[in-house]
């Protein structure tokens, strides 16, 4: 059997990895952001924070293995991080587990292993766009935003959901 070479698959998608990322702003929130927001995210992504997430370290712009729980390889170090970007220890490499054969006696099947392209964007931590201090902005990945958003989108989904209500009251 062929060994499973993870490097060489990612690397695979190299004409990907060259492009330029740009997360959008809706339409209607830009006049909240400054003249010189592009230069302020760039200096708190790639000055600040190096490139990399501030809260699980997944670096910008490459495609990285998860297990879907947080848990990721990271090529520099050559082993799974978790979600807080600490070391995993006691999981086979991701060839490990994408050799292992479900249905014999005592391996288990294998977890899901994804593929992910790291986007590092600018995050508000006070959810005040309008309060651009460089301590309540932080460099998060899209799995670590969506975490950190995920009370203030329930907020903004309650909020929609009376809100249409109440137009649709109001023409009934």
């Amino acid at each position: 059997m062929d060994k499973l070479n993870h490097r060489r698959f990612l690397l695979s998608f190299s004409t990907i990895l060259n492009h330029r990322i740009v997360m959008p702003i809706a339409r209607e929130h830009r006049w909240l952001y400054p003249i010189d927001w592009r230069e302020l995210s760039a200096f708190i992504r790639f000055g600040r924070a190096k490139g990399r997430c501030e809260h699980c370290q997944r670096p910008h712009g490459r495609h990285v293995l998860h297990l879907g729980d947080g848990v990721w390889w990271d090529e520099d170090i050559s082993g799974w991080r978790n979600g807080q970007g600490r070391g995993v220890r006691r999981l086979p490499s991701p060839d490990a587990l994408l050799r292992a054969q479900p249905g014999f006696v005592g391996i288990d099947p294998p977890s899901q292993v994804r593929i992910t392209r790291v986007v590092l964007a600018s995050a508000h931590l006070n959810h005040d766009p309008g309060d651009n201090r460089p301590r309540n902005l932080a460099a998060l990945c899209q799995r670590c935003h969506m975490r950190h958003d995920a009370s203030e989108h329930r907020r903004r989904r309650w909020i929609n959901a009376f809100r249409m209500r109440a137009i649709g009251d109001l023409f009934a």
